[in-house]
């Protein structure tokens, strides 16, 4: 059952980082649209993210809940030593949600639309940041749990260059995928040669980002080149990743904007793969040599094979729904 268990946390991760990261992303392809076209820009990110703004979180929640039942010690581990980006993101998580709400349902026109535009933007820009520190930190050996001051314990084990540049490779991550699933939103629109010039601007910078990864980990002395290029898997999920590029091209040249979506959600889980299968089932590696494994940190097996049940069982009344979430919306924009 400890399978099942870590193929639904990882799941769970993977699902978030899509329709999240298209969901932050909307917010971010919109903060740095030009402002003759911002509304235009507002309206398509509407109607794509109408579906998943606020369903999407029910995949972290289902992670978090994963390690805290599952995991206790990792748990315990992420909440404490790394509580200071954690809590950003949540709070941008809070912020991001209550921000569009207000902007977009609120009876009254007035300044805080403003403001609440404004909070919408830069909420949507930092929480994917924080994520991509938080993950950075878990893998980079940098969380020191014999320092003895307080930066070094809590600050220092996620505030570096390795760490940034992984949430700038996030943001960048983002900010392609809303680009990818606006596309079709905007099909019968006149902004879809502007919204198509967006999705290469956005692949450059995943592509400038990730390169930025790189030589960080290597001035870092942590083994990101060794971890993805030393095994055949790593190496096929990269060159995967990259062949779906140019798929994804042909795709929008065609208008087959399904096709882009899903192109879109593969690259991320060719990424995902080829970023963790290396160290697998090892989830934080500290600055000691030591690390927490999946399976040597697990909770007592009865604990496990109940959780594992609920999440099958769960499965089973959440997904179907979750579907007709997306074709509600979907029916509804086709009669639109």
């Amino acid at each position: 059952m400890i399978y099942v268990v870590i193929a639904f946390l990882w799941v769970a991760i993977c699902l978030y980082l899509i329709t999240g990261g298209a969901d932050f992303g909307a917010g971010i392809i919109e903060l740095f649209s030009r402002k003759s076209y911002r509304d235009k820009t507002r309206t398509i990110m509407l109607k794509s993210i109408a579906p998943i703004w606020e369903a999407n979180h029910m995949w972290l929640i289902i992670a978090v809940v994963i390690l805290f039942v599952g995991f206790p010690t990792i748990y315990t581990c992420v909440s404490t030593y790394l509580h200071i980006p954690l809590v950003l993101m949540l709070v941008g998580i809070i912020a991001r949600g209550t921000a569009f709400t207000f902007r977009n349902y609120d009876a009254v026109d007035d300044s805080w639309q403003k403001l609440y535009t404004q909070i919408f933007y830069y909420s949507s820009l930092l929480t994917p940041l924080f994520l991509g520190i938080i993950a950075a930190a878990t893998i980079s050996g940098s969380i020191d749990t014999e320092a003895k001051d307080f930066l070094s314990l809590y600050v220092y084990s996620w505030l570096n260059v390795f760490g940034i540049c992984v949430g700038l490779f996030t943001v960048a991550l983002c900010a392609y995928l809303a680009s990818l699933f606006i596309l079709h939103e905007a099909k019968d629109n006149d902004a879809l040669p502007i919204m198509i010039r967006k999705t290469r601007q956005t692949a450059l910078y995943v592509v400038v980002t990730g390169i930025l990864v790189f030589v960080s980990a290597y001035y870092s002395d942590i083994p990101l080149l060794k971890w993805i290029f030393s095994k055949a898997l790593g190496i096929i999920a990269i060159t995967l990743a990259t062949i779906s590029l140019l798929f994804t091209n042909e795709a929008i040249k065609k208008s087959k904007f399904l096709i882009v979506r899903i192109l879109g959600g593969f690259q991320i889980v060719m990424i995902l793969v080829a970023a963790t299968y290396q160290h697998n089932p090892d989830v934080i590696l500290f600055a000691n040599g030591s690390s927490l494994s999946l399976f040597d940190e697990s909770a007592a097996s009865k604990t496990i094979e109940a959780l594992a049940w609920a999440l099958l069982l769960g499965s089973i009344f959440i997904l179907p729904f979750l579907f007709y979430l997306l074709f509600s919306f979907g029916g509804k924009r086709n009669k639109v």
